[in-house]
């Protein structure tokens, strides 16, 4: 006789990962993975609240610079739907290949750095209070390794990666750790995922050099953040706190 304990096994992990009953608020809804994330953790139950500076619909104001309007928004959520058990500090800005590094540092670390340090302040002690939560912060490769300029040498002019962007992303991998630690004994775990480079509308130069550099050959598509997501935030990472989870197909190996 086939034994079930596999097929238990498996349902209890798929149990692990759902999100019912959570309240979950994701930053920067409307930006390039905002929507994989809100899509992600609706699917898994979860009540998905998505925040952007931008109008959209069904998106709740909100500026991640401006935390007076961080506030407002906890206490409308609190009201409508209860404690927002979840939050993904997703809102990030990049400079693009024919900006100014100059002009655009100052900015990428108030919405990069000082953004997620204001999500995660306003969200956080409620999250405290309540003795629950997951914070999941957006990083990057970029986090951990330089930016390879030979990647961006066939562009007419040549593009050298900003260095502010890469900044933002390793202050926001030690955010994490900071607060996984100051957070733990309250019950709120807090995690970073940082992706690798994903398919988008790059040219089939940048496509072919990135994919040659990684073990598995190919850029990632959305698809595959997705479960790395639903880790971080679910309970199936209860003993996951301060950790980056780099989702890059071996580039940082």
């Amino acid at each position: 006789m086939r034994s079930s304990r596999p097929a238990r096994r498996c349902a209890a992990k798929m149990s692990a990962e759902r999100l019912d009953g959570h309240i979950a608020v994701v930053t920067g809804a409307l930006g390039t993975l905002g929507p994989v994330w809100t899509a992600a953790l609706a699917e898994a139950g979860a009540t998905v609240v998505g925040v952007d500076i931008r109008e959209g619909d069904g998106v709740f104001h909100g500026d991640v610079t401006d935390r007076g309007s961080l506030e407002r928004l906890l206490s409308e959520v609190a009201a409508e739907h209860g404690t927002p058990t979840v939050l993904v500090n997703n809102a990030g800005i990049d400079v693009p290949p024919g900006a100014s590094d100059d002009a655009g540092f100052l900015e990428t670390l108030n919405v990069n750095v000082a953004g997620v340090f204001n999500a995660t302040q306003v969200f956080g002690p409620a999250m405290c209070e309540a003795g629950r939560g997951s914070i999941v912060n957006i990083g990057s490769l970029y986090a951990s390794i330089a930016p390879i300029p030979a990647l961006y040498d066939h562009l007419d002019p040549p593009f050298t990666k900003p260095a502010a962007y890469g900044a933002s992303k390793a202050a926001v991998v030690n955010l994490t750790r900071y607060f996984a630690r100051l957070w733990g004994p309250y019950g709120v775990r807090v995690n970073a995922i940082s992706p690798g480079g994903i398919r988008g509308d790059q040219d089939g130069e940048f496509v072919r050099k990135y994919s040659e550099r990684l073990p598995l050959g190919r850029m990632a598509e959305p698809s595959d953040l997705v479960g790395p997501m639903l880790f971080l935030a679910s309970d199936a990472s209860a003993y996951v706190t301060g950790h980056e989870l780099r989702v890059d197909g071996g580039f940082t190996a």
